[in-house]
């Protein structure tokens, strides 16, 4: 891997992670393109695409490093609001730390390909574009007058335990690549009545532990492991890269996204997600992207990654 590799990959994922349209899809997409997918040297591809999450994590840490510390507070007593934060947020952990594992080798075996990452976006592109007006018929501001059976909006404060883990079980949905950890767990924040800037929220605080158990697992595995280490074969310098450009990235997005969703719901994610799939279906079908795999090896179940994105 070059450096202008690293930092193409490091954008992708830094713009991609927290916006609601994949970033596993997309730097898989962007890993075929780039020339990257060499059987050989998969499982340290695999592995890099994960460790340089810890620039998004880092990027999250410093722009909601003011809710962290509220948790930190509700930890020990001193912040009963950070502490139901924090207890929603190991909930909705749980389902992905159990499920990721256990089905990791299956789904990097037979969906970590171009057209499954293809199918999801396109899937999902849908309901993005259908879920705003549903919510906003749905559910009704908390205002007085409005009916006695209205749905009324929540927000992360009010957030209980039960709702939490709704979200935490439709987390796992995203394991399957070119779904978006961030896209479902919005969507499961909407769903249960958390406006879309307050929905997104939660799933930037979510990715703390989702993707920092990712990293520990996914480098951990390649560095222990018997396959390929990323560090020998792609080098420390364009890992410290991916991961610096991933950090810059990834902090611009989150406060865009914010931005743009206190005004607009999903739908114009939903139809770029539909127009993404289009473009590299006609890449399959002319014979740019492969659609089934080089090699017919099982994985190293010793370097396979928990991602969830």
């Amino acid at each position: 891997m070059t450096i202008p590799e690293a930092i193409i990959l490091g954008l992708v994922e830094g713009i991609t992670e927290y916006l609601p349209i994949s970033s596993t899809g997309h730097l898989i997409l962007t890993t075929a393109l780039l020339g990257l997918d060499e059987p050989n040297e998969q499982s340290a591809i695999d592995a890099f695409l994960i460790v340089i999450q810890g620039g998004a994590i880092l990027a999250v840490l410093g722009l909601y490093r003011a809710r962290v510390v509220q948790m930190i507070r509700g930890l020990f007593g001193k912040d009963q609001a950070g502490r139901r934060l924090l207890i929603n947020l190991i909930v909705a952990f749980i389902p992905a730390a159990i499920l990721g594992p256990l089905l990791n080798d299956t789904i990097e075996r037979y969906l970590f390909r171009p057209a499954p990452v293809i199918a999801a976006l396109a899937f999902w592109g849908v309901v993005m574009i259908l879920l705003g007006p549903w919510q906003r018929k749905f559910f009704r501001p908390n205002e007085a007058g409005d009916g006695a059976h209205a749905h009324k909006f929540i927000d992360i404060e009010h957030l209980t335990w039960r709702l939490a883990l709704v979200i935490g079980l439709l987390q796992c949905v995203a394991m399957w690549p070119g779904t978006s950890r961030s896209m479902i767990t919005i969507v499961g924040g909407m769903i249960i009545g958390l406006r879309p800037k307050h929905a997104a929220e939660f799933s930037f605080l979510l990715a703390l532990p989702t993707l920092g158990g990712a990293c520990v697992y996914k480098g951990l595995g390649n560095f222990l492991g018997t396959g390929p280490n990323m560090f020998v074969v792609l080098g420390a310098t364009e890992l410290i890269v991916g991961i610096l450009v991933a950090t810059i990235a990834a902090a611009f997005a989150v406060k865009w996204l914010v931005s743009y969703l206190s005004r607009h719901d999903l739908a114009v994610f939903g139809w770029y997600r539909l127009v993404l799939s289009a473009v590299f279906a006609v890449l399959i079908l002319r014979g740019v992207l492969n659609v089934t795999p080089d090699s017919a090896d099982p994985p190293d179940p010793q370097v396979q990654s928990a991602a969830i994105r």
